[in-house]
């Protein structure tokens, strides 16, 4: 069984949406999906991104949700999100 959880960081940039997204794909046992903005109008203030989706397989190790863990962490302190 797969275990999905969606991740919203506002205002934060597409650019740092891929780097977030890159860093997550190199965990074992997780993919990442960036979910496009469905906002009417296009908004300057807001990200071009929604936010991430990130599935674990069934067969993933604690250690891969601890390290994804880390790795948003990280984004937050970095970006003060």
């Amino acid at each position: 069984m797969e275990t999905q959880e969606k991740v919203e960081f506002a205002g934060l940039p597409l650019a740092v949406y891929r780097e977030i997204a890159a860093h997550i794909r190199q965990v074992t046992g997780v993919e990442v999906s960036l979910i496009p903005q469905s906002a009417d109008q296009f908004d300057y203030q807001q990200s071009q991104i929604a936010g991430l989706c990130i599935s674990w397989s069934a067969n993933s190790h604690q250690e891969s949700r601890q390290r994804v863990q880390q790795i948003l962490a990280y984004y937050q302190k970095r970006y003060a999100i």
